[in-house]
């Protein structure tokens, strides 16, 4: 399954699968753009997650909503609730772990 993009009018929907990994990043942050290649083999890797991103200057206002003060911020969301967050950047190894407690 491909990383989705979120926007205001479809986060609800794409949140409320089993396990969603919603990562809240922009553009222009340095370690948002490291996190990207390492969403991007979590994905490759696990079929039972799946990877969500929302550009903050985008959605402005889902940013707002989930509290979001600095990026990336990460939340894991069990059927449509907010079973856990984290934020900054994750090696490939704490990510999964971090999952994996979660799981």
């Amino acid at each position: 399954m491909a990383i989705m993009h979120a926007t205001e009018k479809n986060f609800k929907e794409l949140v409320s699968d089993e396990l969603v990994l919603v990562d809240f990043f922009a553009t222009w942050c340095g370690p948002c753009k490291m996190l990207g290649p390492v969403l991007e083999e979590l994905e490759n890797d696990r079929s039972d997650v799946k990877i969500v991103k929302v550009d903050i200057d985008e959605s402005r206002s889902l940013a707002r909503e989930y509290g979001v003060m600095s990026v990336p911020t990460l939340f894991l969301f069990k059927n449509g609730s907010i079973v856990s967050q984290k934020s900054g950047y994750m090696p490939k190894e704490m990510l999964t772990n971090w999952i994996n407690e979660e799981r």
